[in-house]
């Protein structure tokens, strides 16, 4: 039980930058949570022995859909490897620096491969459902495992710019048909030196709803965590830029979306039917 003095009120300011919601049970599991941030300066230290099969086990320990467990993480230490990856990604230089990087698939070929075993077509695998399952399955996996690295001293970032370049990354990493490179994990030693700040998210009366979707007040709370996060941005050395501004701009039109504007057609080529 929860002791009543030990309340998540200072985290919870922290998580929105802004104090106003009710202090609530707190535990150190709950406070882990909310103490996460992304950290993309590591220490040239490996991890320590078992620590990746540990952090896979808790990844295994995620929801999933009718236990069908479509998805896989391939773990790359190998200098060379990241260092290609890294490129594929945007050229994001933390991916070269980190120990350990994580692919993380969106994965039904092993289903198809069962079902060619046993003489069966799994035409199921055709739909877009299944590949939204697997998707699904994929970041329930990954979260978890990104709570057990920081459980156990280590930082982590997630990539999508792994899906920059799917048919590249899908080589580089020899995935079979019907498993796609969905996002990366650098995993590590965070850099003391280097600030790492817990980002302030929207505030709950945007998406918190209670019993129906609701739309009251949300222009006025848009505008309230414009200034949380621009205030955010500029004491960290961001520049002065607002939540509003960033995604007008990040979903702006085809060129926005750092080559992903032709996925649809990109997965089909990869396997995917998506009927």
């Amino acid at each position: 039980m929860t002791d009543p003095a030990e309340t998540s009120s200072p985290a919870l300011e922290l998580r929105y930058g802004t104090p106003g919601l009710p202090p609530g049970p707190s535990n150190p599991v709950i406070n882990a949570i909310l103490a996460h941030r992304s950290y993309r300066h590591f220490l040239d230290r490996s991890l320590e022995p078992g620590a990746l099969e540990t952090i896979v086990a808790a990844a295994s320990s995620a929801p999933s859909s009718s236990n069908m467990q479509t998805w896989s993480v391939v773990a790359v230490e190998d200098p060379g490897r990241k260092d290609r990856l890294a490129t594929l990604a945007g050229n994001q230089g933390f991916i070269r620096q980190a120990p350990l990087f994580l692919c993380w698939i969106a994965d039904l070929s092993r289903l198809e491969r069962m079902g060619e075993a046993h003489q069966q077509r799994l035409a199921g695998l055709d739909y877009l459902e299944s590949f939204m399952v697997a998707l699904v399955d994929a970041a329930l996996a990954s979260q978890n495992a990104l709570v057990a690295a920081e459980s156990i001293g280590l930082g982590g970032v997630y990539v999508g710019g792994l899906r920059n370049r799917p048919k590249e990354v899908a080589a580089e990493l020899n995935l079979p048909p019907k498993a796609f490179g969905a996002f990366g994990m650098a995993i590590g030693w965070p850099d003391p030196a280097a600030r790492a700040e817990v980002k302030p998210r929207l505030p709950q009366s945007l998406v918190l709803h209670r019993e129906t979707y609701g739309m009251a007040g949300e222009d006025a709370a848009v505008a309230g965590y414009d200034e949380v996060l621009a205030g955010f941005s500029e004491e960290n050395g961001m520049g002065r830029a607002d939540w509003t501004g960033r995604m007008l701009k990040r979903v702006a039109g085809p060129e926005s979306l750092s080559g992903r504007h032709t996925m649809t057609e990109t997965l089909r080529a990869m396997g995917f039917p998506l009927k």
